[in-house]
């Protein structure tokens, strides 16, 4: 025997392909049919610029046929099965979430008596009308026959497995038959960037998926052919192919049209696990390109749904502060949502789980408490939860960031904010007086050697904000660099007055706050004052491994404020 066909181990991706669409090598016979669309119908491809217009269309379309049943099998005569198949669009695969592509048979007779009991076989659901049992009227343009070996398919695919071993007489027939609607035809424009240009058809995808299963290999090359062949793939549950289609798609240069398109694969599909690694992929390239947020902020608002959500789900997110992502989040909310009610909801549902409350001032916290675009309770929830991790200690904050069921969203983990967050105690008596708690990691202050600063939030005493800056500076003679902090007033309004101030630092061994630098001075609108060398001792000396001044990495740093009278 030819070493070529003698028998090996048991795998999967055995290479079949001289068996495809080969008489001699197959028991079955898969008919697909082209059928006429309605007469209003047209190519969702028609006048389409960019992906994402695509996809668009491609979801307006599926509305349009929402009503048409997944899989229906019809007994023309007792040697054929007629499964009117919608292929599904790569916008949307499933038409409706609880139809499961399964091999459902008719007898013949009227619908109504030969429809089978799915429950008691414990199959999916079926058609859920009588009128959906009826065949397809729509005149069939062509049809294109393809030669299949049952035991091929049945192993590659959990839908062919069911359809030709399910046990009944209708699973040795010979002839099945697939309907495909002509709108399924689309006329693709690939990446705007690039120009390129192809024809695509849903009919392609199925040949590609079927030569797949076959050879292991798709002819298809471009992303929303590829998609395509994924979704069909979903339908059909052939695993293997969905997975070679997400590692294909992963290896072309992505843009931001195409994550776009990636996240919008349907969350329903059968074989999630499948795209997963496609998805991450897409949400990581947005949130690495939209990093610097500020600088794009006009291109975030115009982002769907889907491309905000991975955007904001980012740890490493640069941004003023949490207010000001509060802040576009609600911006872009209006701009989606015209509608209150439906702004309302996507907020609760969707976005309210993307603000990390506890790094936004209190000041902004009591904005949410009266924002009429939050549910009342929802707002009240956030709102507590928020004060309460604020008023832990630093410790104890670390350790609720890091514990796993806040792993999902992160809520209380700190992004790279510009201004860093702070802990405000506010007294009234016997004076006005605020203590002002601001904590660096080691890794931060690392950043800002030789000439870096970082900045607070504002903080408030007497009507006027105020802000704390860590710097790396020269010493006063200019001999060489140390740690700096200042504290400075926001330049709002003309009000001056006399501040007394503290700064002190934790350490070691005691790890209490000790006394660095005391002072008094009569702050002017964007004026700071400050100390050079706050430590006393030069850079290296501050930031070294076993310095004193960094508690398990961190910087603990406090700033006392009374007004003079």
């Amino acid at each position: 025997m030819d070493s070529d066909f003698s028998p090996v181990d048991h795998r999967s991706d055995y290479d079949f392909g001289f068996a495809f669409n080969d008489s001699n090598f197959s028991d079955r016979v898969l008919k697909i049919e082209i059928v006429a669309d309605l007469p209003d119908a047209k190519s969702v491809g028609d006048g389409c610029s960019s992906i994402t217009e695509w996809s668009r269309n491609r979801k307006r379309r599926r509305e349009d046929i929402n009503k048409d049943i997944a899989v229906e099998v019809v007994g023309q005569n007792k040697d054929e099965q007629v499964l009117n198949f919608n292929i599904p669009d790569t916008e949307n695969n499933v038409a409706c979430e609880n139809q499961d592509v399964e091999a459902v048979v008719i007898a013949e007779g009227s619908p109504t008596d030969s429809q089978l009991d799915f429950n008691r076989r414990g199959d999916a659901a079926g058609p859920s009308s009588d009128s959906s049992w009826s065949m397809d009227c729509s005149t069939v343009l062509r049809v294109k026959s393809i030669y299949i070996s049952s035991a091929i398919l049945a192993a590659k695919s959990l839908f062919f497995h069911k359809l030709f071993l399910n046990g009944i007489k209708e699973s040795e027939q010979r002839d099945v038959t697939v309907q495909i609607h002509a709108s399924d035809e689309v006329d693709l424009t690939l990446f705007s960037s690039s120009c390129i240009c192809s024809r695509g058809t849903e009919e392609e995808a199925l040949l590609d998926l079927l030569h797949f299963m076959y050879c292991n290999t798709l002819s298809a090359t471009q992303a929303t052919a590829l998609l395509d062949v994924l979704l069909v793939a979903d339908k059909f549950k052939v695993a293997s192919c969905m997975r070679y289609c997400s590692r294909l798609l992963r290896n072309i240069p992505m843009t931001c049209e195409s994550a776009l398109l990636f996240l919008d694969i349907p969350s329903n599909i059968l074989m999630a696990e499948a795209v997963q690694p496609l998805t991450d992929a897409a949400k990581h390239f947005l949130a690495v390109k939209y990093k610097e947020i500020s600088k794009f902020q006009e291109e975030v608002l115009k982002l769907p749904l889907a491309g905000i959500e991975a955007v904001l789900s980012s740890d490493d997110l640069q941004a003023a502060s949490e207010d000001t992502l509060y802040d576009l989040v609600l911006k872009w909310a209006r701009t989606h949502y015209p509608n209150l009610e439906e702004r309302k909801e996507v907020i609760a549902k969707r976005l309210v789980r993307l603000i990390r409350f506890p790094s936004m001032t209190c000041r902004k916290l009591k904005k949410v408490l009266n924002c009429n675009e939050f549910h009342p309770e929802l707002a009240s929830k956030v709102v507590l939860e928020a004060l309460f991790f604020k008023a832990e200690t630093s410790h104890r904050q670390r350790a609720i960031a890091a514990d796993e069921p806040n792993a999902a969203n992160h809520r209380f983990v700190e992004r790279v904010y510009k201004y860093r967050p702070v802990k405000v105690v506010e007294l009234e008596l016997p004076h006005q007086q605020c203590v002002v708690y601001l904590d660096l990691k080691r890794e931060e202050c690392a950043q800002l050697f030789p000439s870096g600063r970082v900045y607070s939030q504002a903080f408030h005493l007497g009507g006027q904000g105020f802000f704390l800056s860590a710097h790396c500076n020269m010493d006063q003679q200019g001999t060489y660099h140390c740690f700096g902090l200042f504290l400075g007033m926001q330049e709002k309004g003309s009000v001056s007055f006399g501040v007394d101030y503290e700064f002190a630092a934790r350490s070691k061994p005691t790890e209490e706050y000790v006394s660095k630098y005391k002072g008094n001075y009569t702050f002017t609108v964007g004026k700071a004052v400050g100390y050079r060398n706050l430590f006393g001792v030069h850079w290296q000396a501050f930031i070294e491994d076993d310095s004193n001044n960094f508690i398990n990495g961190i910087l603990h740093l406090r700033a006392e404020l009374t007004i003079r009278q």
